[in-house]
């Protein structure tokens, strides 16, 4: 009697309540956010009366998680530089290879004319592969599988590249190199054409950054959610307060996929950053 009690109690008042409604929601198509597990702030605002705060976490959702993604990241940084060794510890030791690994791989791409990037893209590296593993955290969520997380993150590297653009080569050489930067008398007579052109792949670009990660992180998420309503509807006629954990494996391949879509990310905005280097930059590079 007590366990049924008990049992009872758990099905009415734990996120596996949350999952089955998600997955009733998801089947009739009556829920926006069904494809995503519940997470703190779902469970928070499911026993919240409606209101003004309930209505703004549900709406700046990605965003808190975003915020407090960001600061535990700071927070990290700080205690690992806060009082640093000759003999490193456990965090300033982590944070020390993490740091020299992602110099030596962007300095490699750009050569030693990168290493002023380096802040910037090593970042934008832990920062989303941060994200990305939020999601596969119990009630974590991933910010990067809301389409305004990573639009944002995009536009931050299209603003950045073309600032590298009008530093390095002024205003007038901005434009040449927008045109194709041409040499001859047939070059000059193609760079309006060649211009128009390279404008659209310029904007093209954070549309295509946004999109990739955005597309891969939230396919992780819906299968993740599939996987884990299956295991909890197998035991529903059992009345079990726990379901079978199938998405087990999806979380450790979710691991994988977390770090090669910040790699991604991160390289093709290295790349970015290369081709709007001089010529003497480059050379000096692959040098």
């Amino acid at each position: 009697m007590l366990l049924a009690q008990l049992t009872d109690l758990i099905g009415r008042t734990a996120p596996l309540r949350l999952i089955s409604e998600a997955a009733g929601a998801a089947a009739e198509g009556t829920h926006e956010a069904a494809h995503e597990l519940p997470n703190l702030l779902t469970v928070v605002t499911h026993f919240m009366a409606e209101g003004p705060a309930k209505a703004f976490i549900e709406q700046w959702e990605s965003m808190i998680f975003a915020f407090a993604i960001a600061g535990l990241l700071i927070l990290v940084a700080q205690l690992a530089v806060r009082n640093p060794q000759m003999i490193p510890g456990r965090l300033q030791n982590v944070v020390e290879m993490a740091v020299e690994s992602l110099t030596n791989f962007i300095m490699g791409v750009l050569g030693p004319q990168g290493k002023p990037y380096v802040p910037f893209l090593g970042s934008l590296f832990i920062y989303i592969l941060a994200m990305n593993l939020a999601g596969t955290l119990p009630f974590g969520k991933s910010p990067t599988s809301s389409l305004n997380t990573t639009l944002s993150l995009a536009l931050c590297v299209f603003v950045y590249v073309h600032y590298i653009g009008f530093t390095k080569h002024g205003v007038l050489g901005y434009l040449k190199h927008m045109a194709g930067s041409p040499t001859n008398t047939v070059e000059w007579v193609l760079a309006p054409l060649m211009f128009v052109i390279h404008v659209i792949g310029e904007l093209s670009r954070p549309v295509s950054l946004s999109l990739r990660l955005f597309g891969n992180v939230s396919g992780e998420d819906v299968l993740l959610f599939a996987f884990c309503s299956l295991g909890v509807t197998a035991l529903s006629a059992l009345h079990s307060p726990v379901g079978i954990p199938l998405q087990t494996p999806f979380i450790l391949l979710a691991f994988l996929t977390s770090f090669i879509q910040a790699l991604v990310f991160m390289l093709l905005s290295t790349v970015y950053i290369l081709l709007w280097l001089p010529h003497d930059d480059h050379a000096e590079g692959h040098h």
